[in-house]
């Protein structure tokens, strides 16, 4: 088994005007530094921002870019995500492109930030793939990670590092904090959660273990950060437990209850009795 050297690049970001050479000019930067360096992660919504009206389809554009920079680099690059323009809808959506330029995978979210992500299409698939002689990458963005079904489902799917472009720039960065640790603990993977700056995030990115240990904690300033994994320790972990304890994959293969929570055929008068999604107003 060979070590993994993935790198996140957490930086300032416009949301009115293209990012693109500012994101390039970071790459060439961290890889100049770093030339170990396997995989790059950006943030969601990178290279251009929130605004549903840089939309364009994939393949497109903006895709081409990044298939030049991760073939000119010979890397992994996840490029945060994008607004893309299908079948007469918008989806956020992360291209998984190799270190040939290719790309292998587009993963779009299935859970925008409702109701304030209004005419976003969610995604209906799990997206995961392998690294030759490394192991099983699983990719969600930003809201997903609020709900562990997604997460747990990549690991079901055999992911082994969870690739997590987000763009939170609101109070509620440090629960989401405790979510990614959690969400590595209670499925032994890594999980890889890269945030943006200015007017696409807050920061505070960050790096956890299959233990839940914090590998690193970004601050609230521009930051590229390498770490070294070794997917052995989720293999480790899955067979003999987190720290030699809880084999909780195991215990969640083997359980004796179905949830019917899941079961859209089944009423659940509780969660009808929310109410309508809506933005909250003032009394």
């Amino acid at each position: 088994m060979k070590p993994f050297t993935i790198a996140g690049i957490q930086m300032q970001l416009s949301a009115t005007t293209s990012n693109l050479d500012k994101m390039y000019a970071k790459l060439a930067g961290l890889m100049a530094r770093f030339p170990w360096v396997q995989m790059v992660v950006f943030s969601e919504l990178a290279a251009f921002g929130p605004y549903p009206s840089h939309a364009q389809p994939l393949p497109g554009p903006a895709e081409h870019t990044f298939q030049r920079w991760a073939e000119h680099f010979k890397i992994w690059l996840i490029p945060g995500s994008l607004f893309e323009a299908a079948d007469g809808n918008i989806y956020n959506t992360t291209p998984v492109i190799n270190p040939q330029g290719q790309v292998i995978e587009r993963y779009r979210k299935q859970f925008p930030f409702l109701p304030f992500e209004r005419g976003i299409a969610s995604g209906d698939r799990f997206v995961v793939f392998d690294v030759p002689e490394v192991g099983r990458f699983g990719v969600s963005i930003c809201y997903d990670m609020w709900f562990p079904e997604t997460t747990r489902s990549l690991a079901a799917l055999g992911a082994e590092v969870i690739i997590h472009p987000t763009f939170t720039d609101t109070i509620d960065r440090n629960a989401e904090l405790t979510i990614a640790r959690a969400s590595a603990i209670t499925n032994q993977c890594f999980f890889v959660d890269v945030n943006g700056l200015g007017d696409c995030g807050n920061g505070l990115s960050c790096v956890i273990d299959p233990s839940g240990r914090i590998l690193h904690q970004a601050g609230t300033l521009e930051e590229v950060f390498p770490i070294e994994i070794n997917v052995e320790q989720v293999r480790h972990e899955r067979q003999n437990g987190i720290m030699g304890l809880g084999q909780v994959l195991k215990s969640f293969r083997d359980r004796t209850v179905d949830f019917t929570v899941y079961d859209k055929n089944i009423e659940h008068p509780y969660l009808d009795s929310l109410g309508p999604m809506q933005i909250r107003r003032r009394p």
